[in-house]
């Protein structure tokens, strides 16, 4: 009988079926080749900065990054890769972009700037770097939201403090007129409602609708929001623009015994004097 041929490995499927240890020769091979592009592009770099032969020093980016060991180029980053590393919280390549002398304010198809999307995923280090390479914490998206707007939607204190840091108006409105506080409230943030009435925000300011914080909360049942507001001196007399007016205290549901237990209470302590009525003065 004739010999047996033995089968023929496919060359492209040979890696697959290889040795743990052939594995990890491959892998060594591979990070040290990284490794040495990392450290001949160093040399390049000083070589440039040496001679001051600066037209050399664009051939030295991408820049490199070091990650678990691992020598990583990059490359140009675009607005579009800049937006979403905003949303992401990607500091390096949000810092490859400013660094290379992208705009810090570019505005997706929304009229959201990075610092918007960044603001509202709670990235206070990317909001940090943003706001310290020129972003403007002013900008408006489509529906007037400005990135302390953002901020309180997404219920980050830190992001909150750092843009007031910057110079954040508390009270500035959106197309709806819409304050911070309104959008706090109204997305149940306590701690993002408490710091916004101990920096001063206008509690009693209304929307286009005429509600209030106060309105929002009790419609809501954000009942620790209720007592915050009304600790603060919130007015429960303002009527909105419904029908022929409702006061929050008005909008109180049966089943919502808490709220109206603790709406009445204020109106006795109002009644006696203990709270001041110049703190439920009406702020359009």
């Amino acid at each position: 009988m004739g010999s047996k041929v033995a089968p023929v490995k496919n060359p492209s499927t040979a890696h697959d079926h290889a040795s743990p240890a052939a594995a990890f020769s491959l892998q060594s091979w591979r990070q040290a080749r990284l490794r040495q592009r990392g450290k001949s592009q160093c040399q390049m770099l000083f070589t440039a900065l040496k001679t001051q032969r600066r037209r050399q020093i664009p051939r030295c980016r991408p820049v490199l990054l070091h990650k678990h060991g691992d020598v990583q180029e990059t490359r140009p980053v675009d607005a579009a890769e800049f937006m979403n590393a905003a949303s992401q919280g990607k500091v390096n390549v949000i810092d490859v972009y400013l660094a290379d002398g992208g705009n810090p304010n570019a505005q997706d198809e929304l009229k959201r700037t990075a610092l918007h999307r960044a603001s509202l995923e709670g990235h206070t280090a990317v909001v940090q770097m943003l706001l310290e390479k020129g972003a403007d914490i002013n900008l408006k998206d489509q529906l007037g939201s400005r990135a302390i707007h953002c901020a309180c939607r997404g219920g980050s204190l830190g992001v909150v403090k750092a843009l007031k840091s910057h110079g954040a108006d508390l009270n500035v409105r959106d197309k709806l007129y819409s304050t911070p506080l309104h959008v706090a409230t109204r997305t149940g943030h306590t701690t993002i409602v408490e710091y916004l009435l101990s920096c001063g925000a206008k509690m009693n300011s209304r929307d286009r609708e005429g509600d209030t914080a106060l309105h929002d909360a009790v419609r809501l049942n954000r009942y620790k929001i209720v007592k915050l507001l009304i600790a603060a001196g919130a007015d429960t007399k303002i009527k909105n623009h419904v029908s022929f007016g409702v006061t929050a205290s008005q909008q109180v549901k049966q089943w919502q015994s808490d709220i109206m237990e603790t709406l009445q209470r204020l109106e006795k302590l109002r009644e006696v004097g203990v709270v001041s009525p110049e703190n439920s003065s009406t702020e359009e």
